[in-house]
């Protein structure tokens, strides 16, 4: 019996690892992402099946700004609102993580928010809003090759323009446009706050008409947006391609 239990342990250990290692290559190739901007996403091609299968035309409002013309109090009220760590990890807050697994534990609730910045555009790129387990682990694996291959700042560059910001708007620029008629490099303090608060449910809280909650976010996000300090533009940088500060 021992013997078998042992047979059984090491059999389910191969297999365990067999299918981590096919997940582990069978992830997307992030390297392109150094100097090329993605034409679209999983999200955005999900969202067109929606409308698609609802009989409605697709929506997609979206203009590319490099990380310089990005209001820096945007840039602070997104870090602030989603990912306060976000200058020190690689990728997974796993002290985060471990909050989240253990609120889900003990209180028998599906598992709350705790995804990083990066592990965001993981999922915003290459997969899908399922919290199946399997794609938890694809979106863990895929944060910490982006954190590999791609400076802080491109991270939050390339995030900021293709988030969801509403029904078929995406990224800053088009948000900025939508909702206060400007582009995202002139964004103020309070409309920056704003915007940041609604990343949570952009489809349910809505910039243009906010609620008392999204009211009380971005208030909360305002008063912390100045422990935040945002990477600078590189020395020297073209417009819209990543720099090499962290």
């Amino acid at each position: 019996m021992v013997k078998r239990l042992l047979q059984a342990t090491a059999a389910a250990a191969a297999i365990s690892f067999a299918a981590v290692a096919y997940l582990y290559l069978s992830l997307p190739d992030v390297r392109p992402l150094r100097t090329v901007n993605p034409r679209t996403t999983a999200f955005m091609e999900l969202r067109a099946r929606e409308a698609d299968k609802a009989g409605k035309k697709p929506r997609k409002a979206q203009q590319w700004v490099a990380y310089e013309r990005i209001s820096p109090s945007l840039k602070r009220a997104v870090i602030v609102a989603e990912d306060a760590a976000f200058f020190s990890h690689e990728g997974v807050d796993f002290d985060e993580l471990e909050k989240s697994f253990q609120d889900s534990w003990n209180k028998g609730k599906r598992m709350r928010g705790g995804s990083t910045i990066t592990q965001q555009l993981a999922k915003n790129l290459y997969l899908s809003p399922s919290r199946n387990p399997v794609r938890k682990i694809e979106e863990l694996m895929i944060a910490r090759r982006l954190e590999a291959e791609l400076s802080k700042r491109r991270i939050l560059e390339l995030y900021l323009n293709v988030i969801e910001w509403g029904d078929g708007i995406w990224g800053a620029e088009a948000a900025a446009r939508a909702y206060f008629q400007k582009p995202a490099s002139a964004l103020g303090a309070d409309e920056a706050a704003l915007l940041a608060a609604s990343i949570i449910n952009p489809r349910r809280f809505s910039p243009a008409h906010p609620s008392k909650y999204l009211l009380r976010r971005q208030e909360l996000i305002r008063q912390r947006m100045g422990d935040v300090e945002p990477p600078a533009p590189a020395v020297g940088a073209v417009a819209g391609a990543p720099g090499g500060l962290p």
